[in-house]
């Protein structure tokens, strides 16, 4: 099982490496490589800090701008019959296909409608 950390809106996987005996993570959703590691929970977390302080601090530093995981615009890939559908239901409602997929996100996202798979995964923010 994968957990999550987030912190300044940066967002991080965590896992266990049962031959090293370590917690590893890395920041994604991000181009750049980040990665942190710890011993236990309380060094991962802090490690987890120092890396997105770090990486902020090193792209003012060399005149880069952080690159950020929610930029509120994404791409999606669909079948072309789904496409379809979704942009005959936008029609329907007389909203953009745009709208119509914010609020199934939206939908999802408060748990409207949590769909089965990862069920036990860890949201953890600081």
């Amino acid at each position: 099982m994968k957990d999550v950390l987030t912190y300044k809106g940066y967002i991080a996987t965590v896992h266990y490496s049962a031959e090293d005996d370590i917690l590893h993570g890395k920041l994604e959703g991000i181009d750049d490589l980040v990665s942190f590691d710890g011993r236990s929970i309380d060094e991962l977390k802090k490690a987890f800090k120092e890396a997105v302080d770090d990486y902020i601090e090193y792209c003012k530093k060399i005149g880069k701008e952080p690159e950020r995981v929610c930029k509120g615009s994404f791409n999606i890939r669909i079948t072309p019959e789904l496409h379809r559908k979704a942009a005959q239901q936008a029609a329907v409602l007389g909203i953009s296909l745009n709208q119509l997929v914010q609020k199934a996100i939206e939908k999802v996202v408060t748990h409207e409608e949590m769909p089965k798979t990862r069920k036990h995964a860890k949201v953890a923010s600081y």
